[in-house]
């Protein structure tokens, strides 16, 4: 009776273990709940660190003013630096936006949900994400998406914002 119940066991582990490797991985790991889905801003920044990570990759920024020409300071005269997570690094590095391809400097343009907390962040969303070529900001009041040798990377075009951000 014994040797029978160690063979059920074995079986039942072993058709655990095959199911699983067979089972899709969940995209979904976390609740957006922390995003206001009701507010999509749009920024046109510089990025201060890009940091890659298996679940997400999150790019660091500081917001460019609106004439394009000097990034936003706080009250203390320091920049402010957003930050706007994306998919997984993996998956971010088949639309071209890996470490390497978004240095410090670069100037891109995005599309994301605010923090409901009020703090400096957010979500990409389905929103697409530009890249200026170097050392060349979008005119004033314009993104990354109206410059000539301006690059895609995924999802489609900026949206339309239905809120602006101010410091």
């Amino acid at each position: 009776m014994q040797q029978r119940l160690a063979s059920l066991a074995a079986c039942a582990t072993l058709l655990a273990a095959v199911a699983a490797a067979w089972t899709k991985p969940a995209n979904a790991h976390h609740s957006f709940a922390m995003y206001d889905g009701n507010k999509t801003y749009v920024f046109t920044g510089v990025i201060t660190r890009v940091s890659p990570d298996a679940s997400h990759l999150s790019i660091f920024f500081a917001p460019l003013n609106e004439a394009r020409d000097a990034v936003v300071r706080d009250a203390s005269g320091d920049p402010v630096t957003w930050s706007v997570e994306l998919r997984g690094a993996g998956q971010v590095a088949k639309e071209g936006v890996t470490v390497d391809n978004f240095p410090p400097g670069t100037i891109f343009s995005i599309g994301l949900h605010p923090l409901r907390n009020g703090l400096p962040g957010g979500g990409r969303g389905e929103y697409g994400l530009f890249k200026c070529p170097p050392q060349t900001p979008p005119a004033p009041g314009k993104h990354c998406d109206s410059v000539t040798g301006a690059t895609s990377h995924g999802q489609g075009p900026l949206p339309t914002p239905t809120g602006q951000w101010s410091p």
